[in-house]
């Protein structure tokens, strides 16, 4: 777990794409150049702005995949993930779970 964590916050986490990047690095087995550009075209975004706090931030709250600091009618926690699930195409396993207990 310390090696998804200094993935993630490389690419300073959350605040920018760090976190979207090391997921597809874990669940598709991607390196990173190769998640990084995954994740860019995802995002209609050049690779250099998948650092960029500022970039990302407009982005995050546009595609509502959620932000460091909640944004009123924002989605956050596992609505803002299954947001991710669908924007990158991927399972993540938490809202599989949720989804299995109000089914």
């Amino acid at each position: 777990m310390p090696i998804a964590h200094i993935m993630a916050s490389g690419m300073t986490g959350m605040r920018a794409a760090g976190d979207l990047v090391a997921r597809m690095q874990f669940t598709k087995n991607m390196r990173i150049n190769e998640a990084k550009d995954f994740v860019s075209k995802k995002l209609g975004v050049e690779n250099a702005d998948l650092s960029d706090e500022y970039v990302m931030r407009e982005i995050r709250e546009e595609l509502d995949i959620g932000v460091i600091t909640s944004v009123p009618g924002c989605a956050k926690g596992i609505a803002a993930k299954m947001n991710i699930e669908k924007l990158l195409g991927i399972n993540i396993n938490c809202c599989d779970k949720f989804r299995e207990t109000i089914a």
